[in-house]
C-alpha cells in the first residue's frame, strides 16, 4: 500500500510538473502589446501599429507636434511610412510597467530617426498615445 501510495505521489508530482512548464513556455511564446508595437514599427506596418492607437494620439515629426485622432493618426503614419521605408529599428532603451515606453533609433529610405513611443494601460488593454520621430 505505501509503494502504490508512493508511485502516485511521483506520477501526481511529475503530471503538476508537465503543466506548469507547458504554461510557462506557452507564455514566453505570446507577444505583448509592447513587443507587437516593436514588430510593427520594425516592418513600417501601419495597419498593425493602428491596432494599438489610442483614441486621441500625440505625434512629433521632427519637431511638428499635434494631437491626432486615431482615424487622422493613421493617416499621418501611413504618410510618413510611405516616404520613409523602414531600414531598421534598434531599440536602445525600454521601461516601465503599467505604462511602458521605448526608446529606439530607427534608420529609414528618408534618414535616421530616435522613435519614442508610450503605451498606456487603459481599461483592460494598452494603447499607444504617444509616438515621436526626431531627428538624428
Amino acid at each position: 500500500m505505501k509503494k502504490l501510495l508512493i508511485v502516485l505521489m511521483v506520477l501526481l508530482g511529475g503530471i503538476i510538473s508537465a503543466f506548469a512548464l507547458s504554461a510557462g513556455t506557452d507564455e514566453s511564446l505570446v507577444a505583448g502589446p509592447f513587443e507587437d508595437v516593436v514588430g510593427a514599427i520594425k516592418q513600417g506596418d501601419v495597419s498593425s501599429l493602428s491596432r494599438y492607437l489610442d483614441n486621441n494620439v500625440e505625434i512629433n515629426i521632427s519637431g511638428k507636434a499635434n494631437s491626432y485622432s486615431k482615424a487622422q493618426a493613421e493617416i499621418i503614419l501611413k504618410d510618413f511610412f510611405s516616404k520613409n521605408q523602414v531600414k531598421s529599428f534598434e531599440l536602445v532603451h525600454q521601461g516601465g510597467e503599467a505604462s511602458r515606453f521605448g526608446i529606439g533609433n530607427l534608420s529609414t529610405s528618408g534618414g535616421n530617426y530616435r522613435l519614442s513611443f508610450f503605451l498606456q494601460k487603459k481599461g483592460g488593454s494598452m494603447v499607444l498615445n504617444e509616438l515621436r520621430f526626431e531627428n538624428k
